[in-house]
């Protein structure tokens, strides 16, 4: 990926540059329980990978839920036909129409759809917080395994923390 930032213009008059900055970095991409927010399914993709490609991977077959909830990245026809073909009910968001307000519906139906995936945003949470999962390594193999050790411990921290609720007190 390539980063694009505004060179200082020259004195001269001359015309203005880019100068191409290289970006570095990963992704973590989750498929969580919704009742519960523990993590069935990950994949870890390189920063400048598109999001979306990576939904097909996520769900869990085995699953009984089939929901599929996302953000509007994750929106296309091949993400929607894969979602059909295997069952799956989307819940993905919808875009905003180009120049136009988005419609009240539309908007409520976002809302809704917000409310379940804010559980799994909490699972991010837990990595950049508690955890203080920071990822700086080099190759993206090396990321995956250090994200791949990170998301069963905190399976493990929210499963001491959902059965210190459900216990009599």
């Amino acid at each position: 990926m390539v980063k694009f930032s505004k060179a200082k213009p020259k004195k001269s008059g001359e015309k203005q540059r880019d100068i191409a900055i290289p970006a570095f970095g990963c992704k973590n991409h989750i498929g969580a329980d919704r009742r519960h927010g523990l993590i069935r399914t990950w994949t870890v993709s390189d920063a400048a990978a598109h999001d979306g490609a990576r939904l097909p991977d996520l769900p869990d077959r085995n699953n009984t839920a089939g929901g599929v909830w996302a953000d509007t990245a994750c929106r296309s026809r091949n993400n929607e036909a894969h979602m059909e073909k295997n069952g799956f009910v989307s819940k993905v968001h919808r875009k905003k129409p180009k120049g136009r307000p988005m419609p009240e519906r539309t908007s409520k139906a976002n809302g809704r759809k917000s409310r379940v995936r804010a559980l799994v945003e909490h699972v991010f949470g837990v990595h950049k917080g508690p955890m203080g999962l920071f990822i700086r390594t080099v190759g993206i193999e090396r990321a995956r395994t250090r994200i791949g050790m990170a998301d069963p411990v905190c399976n493990m921290k929210r499963l001491v923390r959902l059965e210190a609720r459900s216990a009599p007190r």
